[in-house]
């Protein structure tokens, strides 16, 4: 008896589990909206990672990043083209809740994002996870820095010629 148990748990627990691991429902454009501080077309300037935490639940380094972000055009907040404004975020622990759901920034991408300021309204957070739309300009690599102090910017782009502007 006690084996025909633990065999129907072992069947039945992966079936009630299942949509606790799932990916969150992604919010519409009309919650997007509402919820954010800011929505607008955005170049990413720079990457840092600022810190490395161990994770708890998966035994993995969780790197956290700072991007800075130059606003190219701006649909709702108070803040103009031109203006910076700096993303944090962190890597989110591997298996858990659906996998890795983290928005990230790449250097030298241009994309329309939808933010919210944080709690000490120097930094902004992405809305959720489907916050970021496709890219309008794609990045030259996804490759995040890993190390604390480590910051990845766009190459430089090499002007006709070869020759400095003045």
């Amino acid at each position: 008896m006690q084996r025909f148990l633990q065999i129907c748990l072992m069947l039945v627990f992966p079936i009630i589990a299942a949509p606790a691991f799932a990916l969150p429902a992604p919010m519409s454009a009309a919650q997007l909206l509402e919820k954010s501080t800011f929505v607008g077309v955005v170049r990413v300037q720079s990457v840092t990672c600022t810190a490395v935490t161990p994770s708890k639940e998966a035994g993995d380094e969780l790197q956290h990043y700072l991007a800075k972000l130059e606003v190219v055009e701006v649909k709702k907040g108070d803040v103009k083209p031109g203006d910076t404004l700096l993303v944090t975020w962190r890597t989110i622990p591997r298996g858990l809740v659906g996998g890795n759901w983290a928005v990230n920034y790449y250097p030298g991408e241009e994309v329309m994002t939808h933010l919210v300021k944080g709690t000490d309204d120097a930094t902004y957070k992405s809305t959720w996870w489907n916050a970021k739309g496709q890219d309008i300009k794609e990045p030259p690599s996804t490759k995040l820095p890993t190390q604390p102090g480590e910051t990845f910017v766009p190459p430089k782009v090499p002007t006709p010629g070869g020759e400095t502007p003045l």
